[in-house]
């Protein structure tokens, strides 16, 4: 019996957005019911709305070990990573300033690079190796006199890939050069601790670690000398003065519920999604011959799986996923009928590059799902393989 005829397809794209955990559904659910405007303070819906949002801070701070005021809430790592390179680099004080970032970067990256460097900002984009990864000696002679902020993105949203961040902000560090991540995929799926890791602004979203859409956070050191970060707009004191705009609460709360419901669940979680990763792999290699695996295995995220099938037409693999929801990459960018930038930057030819699926695992996924898919993917690929060229 096929899995749709009871449910829906088996949803393995967890890179793309979570599921809802039901404890950060419980955790908001009274804020929905009550106004909560934490800036309000003349009454005690806008004290308590206030408190609320103060505790999500802390939650947050706890996960990344860092003080919850050094954390300023958004909408997602979109605006927090717009906030982290145009607040730097866009500043009066700016001028002749420099971005490094890589080639391998998430398009809330990318674009706001490319946009500043339309507007007179030396930008550098790093070569990355073949699993994805900057090469540390080509980051170093990558920064130039000019260069005052680098943004990499702490693991790679499609292939996986843990960036060797400890290492890129020691030599950052050593030059005075303040360092960005993006770690949206990364936040609750790997240990990480800010006050070890040198790094000077973070981002994350709560849709990308079992919480809502629509509110994510960027961390700034709060150091001296201090990050001269202007916001991107006006209209409010909230967040420091860097972020306008009424605090929406019930996303805060669950941004907090969040963070704590992966505190506790690290690291056993990242053990059994790294082993689930594992099974499918193993599953798809005993069932398939010609695939490869994208990324580094030895440092990548425990639940993403990225692979790329030999003889299989690109535009019609995803379209025959019908049993189970995957992608070919970047939710982003899943419209672009191009290549995956980053697969191009690692070196992947574009007929494999155009034949691959990247599969995100989760904290509800199971064994017994993982075997479905293994059995439905090589189902699907030796259809397509026998198929002549052509043919539906």
């Amino acid at each position: 019996m096929s899995l749709s005829e009871t449910r829906p397809p088996l949803y393995l794209d967890s890179h793309a957005t979570t599921l809802l955990d039901p404890r950060v559904r419980e955790a908001m659910w009274p804020w929905l019911l009550v106004p909560c405007n934490a800036s309000s303070t003349s009454h005690r819906y806008g004290w308590r709305a206030a408190e609320g949002v103060e505790r999500a801070r802390q939650q947050v701070a706890r996960l990344l070990n860092c003080e919850p005021h050094e954390l300023i809430f958004t909408s997602g790592a979109t605006e927090a990573n717009n906030l982290a390179l145009k607040g730097i680099l866009q500043a009066p004080r700016a001028k002749g300033w420099g971005l490094v970032t890589s080639l391998v970067e998430h398009r809330a990256i990318l674009d706001p690079a490319r946009r500043l460097a339309r507007r007179g900002t030396e930008v550098v984009f790093v070569p990355v190796t073949r699993q994805g990864a900057i090469d540390l000696d080509r980051f170093r002679d990558s920064l130039t006199p000019q260069t005052r902020l680098v943004s990499l993105i702490l693991a790679n949203n499609e292939v996986g890939t843990i960036n060797p961040i400890a290492e890129a902000g020691a030599i950052c560090r050593e030059r005075g050069i303040w360092l960005h991540c993006d770690a949206a995929q990364a936040v609750g799926k790997i240990p990480l601790d800010l006050r070890q890791l040198p790094v000077d602004l973070l981002s994350l979203s709560a849709h990308k670690l079992h919480g809502p859409q629509g509110v994510g956070a960027l961390y700034v050191r709060r150091s001296e000398p201090r990050l001269p970060l202007e916001p991107l707009f006006e209209g409010g004191g909230q967040e420091y003065r860097l972020r306008p705009g009424t605090l929406p609460v019930p996303l805060i709360v669950g941004l907090g519920a969040a963070c704590e419901a992966c505190g506790e669940d690290l690291p056993a979680e990242g053990l059994r999604l790294a082993h689930l990763r594992d099974r499918l792999w193993q599953g798809l290699t005993e069932r398939l011959e010609g695939i490869h695996r994208n990324g580094d295995p030895r440092h990548s995220l425990p639940g993403n799986l990225n692979v790329s099938f030999e003889g299989v037409p690109g535009d019609r693999l995803l379209a025959a996923m019908t049993e189970i929801a995957v992608s070919s990459g970047s939710a982003c960018s899943s419209a672009d009928p191009e290549p995956s930038h980053v697969l191009r930057a690692m070196g992947v030819p574009e007929r494999l590059a155009l034949a691959t699926l990247r599969f995100g695992l989760s904290r509800f996924n199971t064994a017994e799902e993982i075997d479905f898919a293994s059995d439905w993917v090589a189902r699907v690929v030796n259809q397509l393989r026998s198929q002549p060229a052509g043919t539906g």
